[in-house]
């Protein structure tokens, strides 16, 4: 069956850590934003032990596009705003083909965001690790090429990758100083990008080694990237994590859309906290080679995107199968999961949506319910099953205790030292203070646990019939099509079981927090989930941009 969005161009977000509750699973806790039941509190971060990079020299970074972006002026960008802030990839694609716009002029418009707004000023983000160099010179050989064909609509189109995602031309860095040099060849999916003429506009910042790293360290820090800021909050609200650069980047309009990836909550957690769109795919739907690995169990790639239909063109850009990915889903063997404009045709008809009767409390959510039963959905308030995650961070552990330096093997530069977890910690204690001034417990608790590998595999069987349960009891016993959740409230159930997900901005609390609603469904059915989304995104219309990023 073939997977394919192919949307006319005419028509056409691991875990972080938030604030404890009293709702906690088991010894996953410390480590994973599924555990958490209320995102309501809003930290005070004005205090950091690191805010910017000590390895990220500006000017170097920057001198590529001198004489590119010298004749970019203030004028060109601020006329250029309205067509290009906030808009969706159909747009862009509209404008671009009505002469309004080039793929050159939207390249430069992103760089000048990115270095008027992302570091060293009173609006500083952080979201950036690197850029592209060829970037410029890649869009203007997009605007000379003329095709017989019309192209994937993500041609053309400058996309963000977290910086744990393989491409060439940029080093790949997971944040840690280990791999500052880790120069290597792309990893299957911006392979697939590139291929449908997707432009790398560069690397997004992260929580280093996708917050499994650090047991302290706030959410959006590394050691090359410095510390990720809220744009709706800045140095107040958490980023969210891991994939907190590029919730950041997108929800700032530094680029059309990024990539992240997630283990237990890193796509929903900054997309939520970031009121962007944030996608977990079914594991296996999209590869994951070569990017740097915590578990080859739960890990995923994913898009983040301000929108639902740009959600869907991203996710499309990067489908294949992949030979090298265990479990990686033969997407052509199949047929009717995408069709072309299958958003447009969407619609709640006798679809049952589980609420859970404890997220009730939050106005956000009885108005995101309100909003769903006004297009037709039918809601069934809920009790959670009575479920744990027993072995959660032993999982973890096993797996990226194996997996690490598999990736470090295969995957990685020649000129990366390091060939395991312990050998980054040694490399750390060298210059701790720069390498790790938060310390790395969580790396020191992966070199000292070990299973056999039937113990393993029982862990594995364990967490994923438990995640399962939690999930397929009530929707059999309500008939229900999906789940409603905010944030990545259930993150860790739905990682386990491998479960989609997709979260879509709702709102706002009172001191200006955001927060997502959350489609939760049966593995393969990112179909379903969109559309969803895309009904309750076109019916609230939530999301607002930044205030002092427009």
């Amino acid at each position: 069956m073939r997977l394919s969005i192919f949307f006319l161009l005419s028509f056409l977000i691991y875990s972080c850590k938030n604030p404890k509750t009293e709702n906690t699973v088991s010894d996953s806790q410390t480590l994973n934003d599924s555990i958490v039941t209320s995102n309501d509190s809003i930290k005070d971060f004005r205090e950091f032990k690191v805010l910017d990079s000590k390895f990220i020299d500006v000017s170097q970074l920057w001198q590529p596009f001198e004489n590119d972006l010298k004749d970019f002026t203030a004028e060109t960008y601020n006329n250029l705003k309205p067509l290009i802030l906030e808009a969706d990839i159909p747009t862009l694609q509209n404008h671009i083909s009505e002469g309004h716009l080039s793929y050159e002029l939207l390249t430069k418009f992103y760089l000048y965001r990115i270095k008027k707004f992302d570091r060293e000023n009173s609006l500083s983000l952080n979201s950036v690790i690197s850029l592209n160099p060829n970037a410029i010179k890649e869009a203007i050989e997009a605007d000379q090429t003329d095709f017989e064909v019309e192209p994937h609509p993500i041609y053309g189109m400058p996309i963000l990758l977290k910086d744990n995602i393989n491409t060439s031309g940029m080093p790949t860095t997971a944040g840690a100083v280990a791999l500052q040099n880790n120069n290597t060849d792309d990893a299957f999916v911006v392979k697939q990008l590139k291929r449908k003429g997707a432009i790398i506009l560069g690397k997004a910042n992260l929580s280093e080694w996708a917050y499994f790293f650090c047991n302290d360290c706030p959410s959006g820090y590394s050691a090359i990237g410095g510390q990720t800021l809220n744009p709706y909050g800045r140095r107040i609200m958490d980023t969210g994590g891991s994939s907190s650069g590029s919730g950041v980047a997108v929800a700032a309009n530094f680029c059309v859309a990024a990539v992240g990836s997630e283990t237990s909550g890193s796509i929903l957690s900054p997309s939520s906290q970031n009121s962007i769109v944030g996608l977990k795919p079914t594991i296996g739907l999209l590869s994951r080679s070569g990017i740097v690995p915590i578990s080859s169990t739960l890990d995923t790639p994913g898009p983040m995107t301000k929108n639902v239909t740009d959600n869907a063109i991203v996710l499309d850009a990067m489908l294949g199968f992949d030979n090298n990915d265990s479990k990686s889903i033969d997407t052509t063997s199949e047929t009717g999961f995408y069709n072309s404009n299958m958003l447009f045709k969407a619609d709640f008809s006798g679809k049952r949506f589980g609420a859970f009767k404890r997220l009730l409390e939050d106005s956000l959510y009885v108005q995101a319910i309100a909003d769903l039963k006004s297009k037709g959905a039918k809601i069934i308030e809920i009790e959670e099953e009575k479920n744990d995650l027993p072995d959660f961070l032993r999982l973890l552990n096993l797996d990226m205790k194996n997996d690490l330096p598999k990736y470090l093997s295969d995957d990685a530069s020649n000129d990366v030292v390091v060939t395991s977890v312990k050998d980054v910690i040694d490399f750390n204690k060298k210059d701790s203070v720069n390498r790790m001034p938060y310390g790395q417990k969580l790396f020191e608790g992966i070199v000292a646990d070990s299973a056999a590998n039937e113990a393993f595999q029982n862990i594995k069987n364990t967490l994923k019939t438990n995640g399962r349960r939690f999930y397929d009891k009530p929707m059999k016993a309500h008939n229900l099509d999906g789940f409603l959740s905010i944030n990545n409230y259930h993150a860790g159930f739905a990682a386990v079981a491998e479960y989609p997900a997709i979260t879509v901005p709702m709102g706002y609390t009172e001191k200006g927090a955001p927060k997502g609603l959350t489609f939760i469904s049966k593995p393969l059915s990112e179909n379903d989930l969109l559309q969803w989304a895309y009904i309750y995104e076109q019916v609230s219309k939530r999301r607002k941009a930044p205030k002092n990023y427009n």
